[in-house]
Order: structure tokens, then C-alpha cells, then sequence
């Protein structure tokens, strides 16, 4: 059975940093194309940070780029999220997935996500 564990939400403050992190098990993690992916509220999901199999390719939405940064770790099964200069905007449910590069919505497989709000 596939589990992905989201961790490290929270409250912070505009312009305020997090990492999320992600514990995978279940499925062969080395292999699998992974992602973060979001949804605030009344709106549709929406991917943030997309990284191959291996770490060696990461894409970004425009939104986050220079501000968020995903890796991974394939020895650990683990999948993070450096969040950094967090604005209003980025406040949503994350969602650790494993993803298709050729088309990352809708998500394979997703946790039950972790919430991040941005608020003075």
C-alpha cells in the first residue's frame, strides 16, 4: 500500500520560511517521479515543485520559483520542501504526490496533506 506522510505545516508569518517533509513507503521510491502540490481554498489543485526519480531534474510553477526548493532523499524515502519568503498567497493544503512528468495533475497517488498558512 502506497503512504505518503506530510510533515512541518504550520503558521508563519509573511516574508517567514518552512520545510515540509514527506515519508514515503510502500512502492519502490528511487523510482517514482515525485511532487508538491497544493490547493487554497475555493481553488483547484494546483502543482508547486515537481523532481525526477533520480533528483537530478527539478521544475517549479512561476508563482514559488527562487523562493521554494524541492528535494529528495532515495536513501531515506524521504521528499522535501523548502519553503523561504512565504507570502498570503501561499497559504493552502500540501500535498506530497507521486506524479507522471508528462502530466502532473492529476496526482497518482497523494497524502493526506499538511496545511500551511501565511498570516500576520
Amino acid at each position: 500500500e502506497v503512504q505518503l506522510v506530510e510533515s512541518g505545516g504550520g503558521l508563519v508569518q509573511p516574508g517567514g520560511s518552512l520545510r515540509l517533509s514527506c515519508a514515503a513507503s510502500g512502492f519502490t521510491f528511487s523510482s517514482a517521479d515525485m511532487a508538491w502540490i497544493r490547493q487554497a481554498p475555493g481553488k483547484e489543485l494546483e502543482w508547486v515543485a515537481v523532481i525526477d526519480s533520480s533528483g537530478a531534474a527539478t521544475y517549479y510553477a512561476t508563482s514559488v520559483t527562487a523562493r521554494f526548493r524541492i528535494s529528495r532523499d532515495n536513501a531515506k524515502n524521504t521528499l522535501d520542501l523548502q519553503m523561504n519568503r512565504l507570502m498570503t498567497e501561499d497559504t493552502a493544503v500540501y500535498y506530497c504526490a507521486t506524479v507522471r512528468l508528462a502530466k502532473i495533475l492529476p496526482p497518482i497517488h497523494r497524502g493526506q496533506g499538511t496545511q500551511v498558512t501565511v498570516s500576520s
